[in-house]
């Protein structure tokens, strides 16, 4: 084996595993694989230097929390990650799911994840879930804004609470979500999902807790 062909051994052996969990909003519903979360949030790794193998993605449009759950038992992730982020609820809440099944099924998932990492909860980000109230399929539908809000409020008081007693690191991402009503590119073609501006923008605030749990390995 030359040089060159160790180097390029030595490199895919030595590439971070990230591992996204989720719903629509992590497998980039309504855009390119490219722009959707996952892609996005390595490659802005890889500008600061972490080198990533491609991101498993265990996500669906219209997932809840008992259908990642099954998902997972079905053909569960091997091996040991580098990074999970599990983004996940806003089903739950669409379809009228009780608080308290999502606490215990959030809670679920949360424990895997961070078997995953090795049992570094540091390694676990957690993003909570978009507002999809001020969208214009909201709109449209004439579902209301204010009510939406508050339901999605209290999943994510739950998904916070629960990430604080499990010590993963959180980001809320639906403020952000909220300025779609004001952000014309912010919202994909179908009126509901988020475009790569959006994701973009989830990203920039991802990133920081991305780098710390990989700065401490």
């Amino acid at each position: 084996m030359d040089l060159q062909e160790f180097e390029s051994v030595e490199t895919k052996q030595s590439k971070l595993r990230y591992l996204a969990l989720g719903d629509s909003y992590t497998v980039g519903e309504g855009i390119s694989k490219g722009d959707s979360l996952p892609y996005q949030l390595v490659d802005e790794l890889a500008e600061e230097g972490y080198s990533f193998g491609e991101p498993l993605v265990i996500a669906r449009t219209g997932w809840t929390t008992d259908e990642l759950i099954r998902a997972m038992d079905e053909k569960p992730p091997e091996g040991r990650y580098d990074l999970v982020t599990l983004l996940i609820g806003v089903n739950n809440q669409f379809r009228g799911y009780s608080l308290e099944i999502y606490r215990s099924e959030f809670g679920e998932l949360l424990e895997r994840s961070i078997e995953y990492v090795g049992s570094n909860p540091a390694c676990v980000i957690v993003l909570s879930i978009p507002d999809w109230g001020v969208t214009p399929f909201a709109q449209r539908m004439g579902f209301e804004r204010g009510q939406i809000s508050l339901q999605i409020d209290r999943f994510n008081w739950i998904n916070r609470e629960e990430s604080e007693l499990a010590g993963v690191r959180y980001v809320d991402i639906t403020a952000i979500s909220r300025r779609a009503g004001d952000e014309v590119n912010w919202v994909a073609a179908d009126g509901l999902h988020p475009s790569r501006s959006m994701i973009q923008a989830w990203v920039e605030k991802t990133l920081p807790e991305a780098k710390a749990c990989l700065n401490e390995k």
